[in-house]
């Protein structure tokens, strides 16, 4: 199998005679593997996939132009089928109807051919015997033989058709000329270019070769990463696993351990409000009492200072009646005996406080972190049993990788790709040899009708430079009559030589025109694949023929249109050549097999956790909260008092107000008196008033702190306290679920990083692994460089520019001969006189 398998890729490096061409499906890809990234290094090839003939290749586009004149029919497919089986019948009757039909359809496809054909046998025929009676009439003094030319009124313009017309064809015959040495050009390095050619499809066989275990290192290496990332997540358990059962978690857990822990928070800060209130009422009642004794003492004070005899006379009576009637309003404006102490929920807080509710929230943080290390503790051999059957995956895959039959199959290829060069190399003098003749015969070709050409245009050149209108036939000058004697000699070559070229002609003609449509025009879009693709063509016993050769199993879908696509797609021979009729890869890799001992090993898994979010105490420090009372307090007498001013009378204003009224009294004991106490006043303001606006502010900043704190206290206590037990009661009855989940979508990450590189190995053994785009390539540069592009075309082009300039000498030498009697001279001419015109014979010289 591997010969025959050989041997097929053999051809490929032929000159395409049958052209396996290897075509098929683009390779299929797998869809998104995950974050690790798999690529086989690419493989740089030398050879290029395309062949462009540069600026002859407009010349090409014109002749393929005229062949699809000549033969515009499409590739006969059926009737090249029918040629086919004929060809491997031990004998062909052409006496049976079906034999005479296909004869008839062949003839029907090469009409345009046979027609040119006929065409140019016509040609080759009765050119020598146009011209051998030709040169026997001349001979006769006959078709213009004899040295004689009547004048005739419109002779000067018939020459001047006749030269023109000559030059014209002479233009058309010089670019028939033009292509025959253009397209003989190239023949002369042909084999040059061909051994570099050569060389480089070698070489790029010979690095489809090589490449096969270096692949396979490469893809074993790469189990390596594989194994390292999985590794890595294996270690990381806490992490990934742990972390998961946290995520899961955390929207549960973490809010009412967050509330419990703001409730702290305000416990703490009830604490330092009913603290600063009741340092504040403190403070209040002992500064009222001072208040209220200074105050008496400075009225007391006032008014002994008003019974002086003074306030008896008026108009100072009248100040005096106004002062003592104003006494009442010194007196304190508080009444803060009616105001309840905190002392009892002060107290109650503080017992709260006892217990340490902080410490007791982050042992419920702690034990939801410390989530991660019990999972790591509890899988430590878990882990290491894993990482063990892990290891084993890698020797699998490398027994499997050892296994494919791509590098035996290669291994036997290279004997072939060995002898198939040494046989080029060696063949190539041979080759070069049969150039130069190729060569040397197209230049004779293009030289012999160059020569042609040049006489004449040296018969034009010395015709037209040397004629003279006034010179009688006779008398003509040299110039003008070698330039007759140059068209004649021009038209003696063409008569000796163009039946010749014309022969030349329709050999080439006939051999470029089928091999271009039949081989290089069927290649280049592949019908010729759907030809050799036909069941039962090449060998009446098998379906399909290349896979009789490789598997000797006829009925497996494998045909040259597939095989050269996909290899032109840079597909893999494995998949190519369908390999796995040979080797299921697939089958060895067996990748459900290890998937499924990766999950067997986590089938052990189990992880026990145990979440306390908060244990009784704490609960209970909480109820105590909700009950310490402060929610009861009522607040509205302490905001009361809080509003009032510590007396009943701004003091400064009376204090400015007694001085003034002071004023009004003469001088003298009871004005100096009245002074003093207004001073005193003022000193009462500063020692006792502002100190007490400053605590009553404080105290009603704590108030409205309490008053923001208790609302609502209960409720929110018991909502957390249910949000507790909601949690706890979640956390326990769910944390086993939560942890099989968890460590299910663990597992399947685990197992992913292995799906994945088998998945990859799979995909890279069929699709990418040594990528037989240099077979496609090879037979490109075989059919379509070598064949088409450097035989075949020039060829064409060939034939095409001796054909035309040779079908153009015809009407060249009928021209010729006309004008040669217009620059030769004459021996005899005619005489004319005023009433008749005789024609006189001149004495020979």
């Amino acid at each position: 199998m591997a010969r025959t398998f050989v041997f097929l890729l053999l051809l490929l490096l032929l000159l395409g005679l049958c052209g396996n061409p290897v075509s098929g499906e683009p390779p299929s890809s797998i869809d998104a593997l995950g974050d690790l990234d798999y690529e086989l290094p690419e493989t740089n090839y030398e050879t290029q996939d395309s062949y462009k003939p540069g600026h002859i290749g407009i010349l090409f586009q014109m002749v393929n132009v005229f062949l699809r004149t000549v033969q515009p029919n499409d590739f006969p497919e059926e009737i090249v089928r029918k040629v086919v089986k004929k060809m491997f019948e031990s004998s062909i009757n052409f006496d049976k109807p079906e034999n005479l039909i296909l004869s008839l359809k062949i003839l029907n496809y090469e009409i345009g051919v046979i027609i040119y054909t006929l065409l140019g046998l016509l040609f080759v025929i009765l050119m020598p015997l146009v011209g051998c009676f030709f040169c026997m009439c001349r001979c006769c003094n006959k078709c213009g033989g004899k040295m004689h030319q009547r004048q005739k009124e419109n002779g000067p313009f018939q020459r001047k058709c006749f030269a023109i017309s000559l030059l014209l064809i002479c233009i058309i015959i010089s670019f028939g000329i033009f292509c025959g040495f253009v397209a003989n050009h190239p023949v002369r390095n042909r084999v040059k270019r061909t051994r570099t050619l050569a060389n480089s499809n070698f070489k790029d066989l010979r690095t489809l070769l090589n490449q096969a275990p270096e692949q396979i290192q490469f893809i074993l290496a790469q189990y390596n990463t594989t194994k390292d990332k999985a590794f890595s997540d294996l270690n990381g358990i806490n992490l990934l696993l742990g972390g998961g059962i946290q995520e899961r978690l955390r929207p549960t857990v973490i809010p009412v351990l967050d509330e419990i822990k703001a409730m702290v928070t305000v416990i703490k800060e009830t604490k330092k409000a009913l603290e600063s209130m009741k340092n504040s009422l403190q403070s209040l009642r002992e500064e009222s009492a001072q208040l209220s004794s200074a105050l008496t003492n400075v009225k007391s004070s006032i008014q002994n200072s008003l019974s002086d005899p003074a306030c008896s006379v008026r108009p100072s009576s009248e100040t005096c009646n106004s002062i003592r009637t104003s006494l009442n309003q010194l007196e304190s404006n508080l009444d803060l005996n009616q105001l309840p102490p905190v002392d009892g929920e002060l107290d109650s807080v503080n017992d709260v406080l006892r217990t340490d509710l902080d410490g007791l929230v982050q042992k419920g943080y702690q034990s939801f972190n410390d989530i991660p290390n019990g999972v790591q503790h509890q899988t430590k051999n878990i882990i290491a049993d894993v990482k063990g059957m892990l290891n084993t995956i890698g020797s699998s895959v490398d027994r499997v990788t050892q296994r494919i039959p791509i590098e035996k199959t290669l291994s036997t290829f290279a004997v072939y790709i060995n002898n198939t060069e040494s046989y080029v190399n060696s063949n190539l003098h041979k080759w070069e040899e049969y150039d130069s003749y190729w060569w040397l015969g197209g230049l004779v070709v293009c030289c012999l009708l160059t020569l042609i050409a040049i006489y004449y245009y040296l018969g034009l050149l010395c015709g037209v430079c040397g004629y003279d209108r006034h010179a009688t036939p006779t008398r003509r000058g040299c110039v003008s009559h070698t330039g007759g004697v140059f068209l004649m000699v021009g038209v003696g070559l063409s008569f000796l030589f163009c039946w010749i070229l014309m022969i030349i002609v329709i050999v080439t003609f006939v051999i470029g025109t089928n091999v271009e449509k039949l081989i290089c025009e069927s290649y280049a879009n592949r019908k010729i694949f759907k030809v050799l693709d036909t069941p039962y063509l090449l060998n009446e016993n098998w379906q399909y023929y290349l896979s009789g050769i490789i598997y000797n199993k006829s009925d497996i879908n494998l045909t040259f249109g597939q095989v050269y696509s996909d290899c032109k797609n840079n597909r893999g021979i494995y998949a190519t050549l369908q390999l796995d009729n040979r080797f299921n890869i697939s089958k060895q890799l067996n990748i459900a097999q290890h998937i499924e001992s990766i999950n067997n090993e986590f089938e052990n898994l189990n992880v026990h956790l145990s979440i306390n979010l908060l244990d009784a105490a704490g609960r209970t420090n909480l109820e105590d909260f909700a009950a310490c009372g402060i929610d009861s307090i009522n607040y509205a007498p302490y905001l009361s008092q809080t509003g009032r001013h510590p007396a009943r009378v701004n003091l400064l204003s009376f204090a400015y107000d007694l001085e003034k009224k002071a004023n009004h009294l003469p001088p003298g004991n009871l004005r100096q008196s009245l002074k003093r106490e207004a001073e005193s006043i003022k000193m009462i303001h500063r020692l006792h008033i502002i100190p007490m606006e400053q605590s009553l502010g404080t105290l009603r900043q704590s108030i409205k702190t309490l008053q923001h704190i208790t609302h609502g206290l209960t409720g929110r206590i018991a909502k957390i306290i249910t949000t507790l037990d909601s949690a706890q009661n979640f956390v326990t009855n769910n944390i086993s679920s939560v942890i099989k989940d968890e460590a299910k979508k663990y597992v399947r990450t685990i197992a992913g990083h292995f799906e994945q590189y088998l998945l990859w190995v799979d995909f890279s053994i069929r699709e990418k692994m040594v990528s037989c785009t240099p077979v496609a390539t090879a037979l490109d540069s075989a059919v379509n460089v070598l064949l088409c592009g450097y035989i075949i075309r020039p060829l064409n082009l060939f034939w095409f520019g001796v054909g035309e300039a040779t079908v153009f000498l015809l009407p060249a030498l009928i021209f010729a001969v006309k004008l040669a009697k217009y620059y030769r001279r004459m021996n005899s001419e005619d005489v004319y006189d005023d009433v008749e015109t005789i024609p006189m014979k001149n004495p020979p010289k």
